[in-house]
């Protein structure tokens, strides 16, 4: 295969979703890029993806393996572009054969967030009061809060960041819980009220960070993506993927993760809790970060001797009964 970056072709194309965050994730790689090889043309190609598609059912019911990410990796399977940018916790743990993971961004707070109407700007998350409506899509994020906070009322909500602030200020529900992250990338800081800590809500695999793909014989490409990915996220979303690969849960089972380095020691938590949380299967893993990905393997199956795969059976059988 001739290489995009060969002295006959200086162009590179790059494939994202067209919301409003991937296209700003999209052109800050392009930025980092342009940087560091300012003899190549970056060209930015956008594709719209089932996920922004189908906005009005809950992303459980609709199936998410590769969700956000088939359009953009069919792209680049036929050549159309030539890698993609994704927000890591979108891209499933097992790729398309002849695609790779290729880098990996340093990564923003990958904390959940809560963001509040006006009327409970003095509140917190544990002192909303009883029957709050609290918005999520994540089962995750649900299954943590129901078993943290069971007085508070729980509904679905799609659609862009815009759209479900939207949303929330005009009164349909109290609160949010949105990643950190996504909301600092488009400048909405402001709008964080509260960041949950670890101990209520485990973030999702790989949030924060931006997982680049591209063909695994494009071996330039893959060289050039090497230069903006960051060794510690690097290594801190190979275990969380690897954890999240090994209980082979998608995107919308009910697993969250934290992840910390000192040095060279990497330590990973993870939980598995049915969706109606009231089951709940917690531990932790630290090892060398050269040893990531066993460390992910290596709690997963922990987590499975203390009974973590009942809990994901049953949440398989819910979710395809539309539970």
């Amino acid at each position: 295969m001739t290489s995009v970056v060969s002295s006959s072709q200086r162009t590179v194309r790059i494939g994202s979703r067209k919301s409003q965050l991937a296209l700003v994730q999209t052109y800050w790689v392009q930025e980092q890029l342009q940087k560091s090889f300012p003899d190549i043309t970056f060209e930015v190609h956008t594709m719209a993806t089932q996920g922004d598609i189908i906005l009005d059912v809950a992303l459980a019911k609709i199936g998410d393996k590769g969700l956000f990410t088939k359009e953009l990796e069919l792209g680049m399977i036929n050549q159309e572009i030539d890698f993609a940018v994704h927000s890591l916790k979108d891209l499933p743990t097992n790729l398309p054969e002849g695609l790779v993971l290729a880098a990996i961004t340093e990564r923003e707070n990958p904390a959940d967030a809560l963001v509040v109407n006006e009327k409970f700007k003095d509140r917190q998350i544990d002192t909303l009061p009883e029957g709050a409506v609290v918005g999520t899509s994540s089962l995750r994020r649900l299954a943590q809060l129901r078993h943290h906070y069971p007085h508070l009322a729980f509904k679905d909500v799609r659609g862009n960041l815009n759209t479900r602030l939207a949303k929330l200020d005009a009164g349909e529900y109290d609160a949010l819980i949105l990643a950190a992250a996504g909301l600092q990338r488009l400048g909405m800081g402001d709008r964080v009220h509260q960041v949950l800590p670890k101990e209520v809500s485990l973030h999702a695999v790989g949030q924060g960070a931006l997982g680049i793909e591209c063909r695994g014989d494009d071996a330039e490409v893959q060289k050039l993506l090497k230069a903006i990915e960051h060794p510690a996220t690097r290594d801190r979303c190979l275990a969380e993927r690897a954890f999240l690969r090994d209980l082979e849960g998608g995107c919308q089972v009910p697993i969250g993760v934290n992840t910390e380095i000192n040095g060279d020691t990497l330590t990973l938590t993870g939980i598995v809790a049915s969706i109606d949380g009231t089951e709940f299967v917690q531990d932790a893993v630290t090892g060398s970060t050269s040893d990531a990905e066993q460390l992910g393997t290596q709690l997963a199956q922990r987590l499975r001797e203390q009974g973590a795969q009942p809990i994901l059976d049953k949440i398989f059988t819910e979710i395809q009964r539309g539970s």
